[in-house]
């Protein structure tokens, strides 16, 4: 038998095998967690609902099945950004302002996490109807695991806080302008937003207009891979090592007048170099991102707020929720946001990697450092566009093409917090973009925890 002395900081696919196998308890697994959630939570603000009890009566049951050989997840604990519906817990959304009922049934990648054996130990923080790549709210900021004068990213901010920290293994998010893969990059996670209809969405009154995908946090490929499948209803993938690819290279921001720093340009010209150690062939190509491109996000963004705000009362919502309110009440009554656009903007976006010879494209994840960890939420509107605007530029294009992309570790930045970069691919390319970033963790490997 295997002998640990915790589980804290063991990979989902490690204590899934030893559970599995008989080597580790369910119940053992999900209480160390606990107890390390009790720990740090505090300092981290990490959960809105910690499952205590639930949780361990949950992992009871699990190690009572007869077979487990046929769950990847087994006696995993995972947690859920606040804004997914688990069953027997008011879906939160950011704030008590935007909280709906409690649920009667679990959203449906909730219902797959379980059913692949996951434990849900609780739901975790994002900003108020998750708007914002910064994570606070009233009771004050969700603090990053590596610096915690810093913010985790936003929106799945609190998920990716609990997984640098060893909170849990695995933690569901979604990313509907980069909420994924900003926190990641933040972190120092591995960060996967599925491209378009691959995994069940169904958030809200019409996932941002079509933005909006789930996934998952974690701290290797290996896990990344293994939650993926799970929530896109496979059975568990297996990486293949891919063969010569040409991957093009671009640090354009898709924000004018936002451009990188030195350390996520260095990031870039790292990424690079690792490429060709593993055998691929670089070349510059830089989308063009048109003016149009940039209203159209602005205006979606906006208007998605005022849609999704339609059953609350929207005097008790913070006051940059307010303003974005109203200005997307007014960008869908002038027809700013269209679906043609969108779709024109997907079909230009494959265009690009046919007509660039490209199989992926190579971007940096952020543009700046995260920002400090401030209580936002009390700041004016424009104070609030200025900080997400500045620092997180490159996420958004790829939900309105609806194309997978994905982000994880490079390095350190010099002031201590991680750096990473992101990998773009063309629609079905998720397991290649996975397979590429497991080459990238053999050849450079991150620090997965930040331990408070």
């Amino acid at each position: 038998m295997e002998h640990v002395t915790t589980w804290v900081g063991a990979t989902a696919k490690q204590i899934a095998r030893a559970v599995r196998r008989g080597d580790a308890t369910a119940t053992q697994v999900v209480a160390d967690h606990l107890e390390q959630i009790a720990i740090s939570n505090p300092v981290l603000d990490a959960f809105r609902v910690v499952r205590g009890g639930e949780a361990i009566t949950e992992a009871e049951k699990v190690d009572e099945l007869d077979d487990l050989a046929n769950l990847p997840l087994a006696g995993v604990p995972v947690a859920v950004k606040e804004n997914t519906a688990v069953a027997g817990l008011p879906t939160w959304s950011g704030s008590a302002a935007a909280r709906s009922a409690v649920a009667e049934q679990d959203h449906e990648v909730v219902r797959r996490l379980r059913g692949a054996g996951a434990i849900v130990v609780g739901v975790t923080r994002m900003p108020e109807m998750g708007l914002w790549a910064v994570t606070d709210d009233e009771d004050g900021p969700t603090r990053n695991p590596w610096d915690l004068d810093r913010t985790p990213g936003g929106s799945s901010g609190g998920s990716a806080a609990a997984v640098a920290a060893g909170l849990v293994p695995m933690a569901h998010g979604n990313d509907g302008l980069g909420s994924i893969r900003i926190p990641a990059a933040c972190c120092g996670l591995v960060g996967l937003k599925p491209g378009r209809g691959v995994v069940p969405c169904g958030l809200g009154v019409n996932d941002w207009f079509g933005l909006v995908e789930n996934g998952v946090l974690t701290t290797t490929v290996s896990d990344a891979v293994l939650g993926f499948s799970v929530l896109a209803g496979r059975p568990p993938a297996k990486l293949v090592e891919p063969s010569k690819l040409r991957v093009g290279v671009s640090t354009r921001s898709p924000v004018v007048g936002v451009r990188p720093d030195e350390a996520n340009l260095s990031a870039v010209a790292t990424a690079s170099k690792l490429l060709a150690r593993a055998g691929h062939d670089t070349v510059t190509a830089d989308p063009r991102y048109p003016n149009a491109l940039g209203i159209g996000v602005l205006a979606t963004w906006f208007a998605a707020a005022a849609l999704e705000s339609a059953s609350l009362d929207v005097a008790k919502l913070q006051p940059r929720t307010r303003r974005h309110i109203q200005i997307g009440r007014w960008a869908a009554r002038s027809g700013l946001v269209r679906e043609t656009q969108r779709e024109a903007w997907r079909a230009k976006s494959i265009k690009f990697f046919a007509d660039n010879s490209i199989d992926l494209l190579l971007t940096p994840a952020l543009a700046g450092s995260p920002p400090p960890a401030e209580q936002y939420s009390g700041a004016s509107w424009r104070r609030n566009m200025s900080v997400n605007m500045r620092y997180a530029p490159y996420g958004a294009p790829w939900n309105v093409a609806g194309l997978p992309a994905i982000v994880f570790p490079i390095g350190m930045r010099p002031d201590g917090l991680p750096l990473a970069v992101q990998l773009v691919g063309p629609p079905d390319s998720e397991l290649l973009l996975l397979a590429v970033a497991g080459q990238f963790e053999v050849l450079n490997p991150w620090q997965r925890h930040a331990f408070v």
